[in-house]
């Protein structure tokens, strides 16, 4: 996806280091690994229910009347 080498995510660990601080950067990147575990748990969510067989509804039971 991306092609970022070693040298890239030391420089940009350097820039997100100067400009939150040590204190805060922990902080932020839980909060960032939580929003993607969310999102993951979300897709998977959305592809069960896509890919689950479809039920019957109580709708249909109530359409079809029961023959005599």
């Amino acid at each position: 996806m991306f092609n970022i080498g070693p040298q890239e995510l030391f420089i940009l660990f350097l820039i997100v280091l100067l400009v939150f601080g040590a204190k805060r950067t922990p902080e932020i990147g839980r909060s960032i690994g939580k929003g993607i575990s969310e999102f993951k748990k979300g897709m998977r969510e959305v592809e069960s229910e896509l890919n689950a067989p479809d039920k019957p509804t109580e709708k249909k039971a109530i359409e079809e009347p029961k023959k005599p």
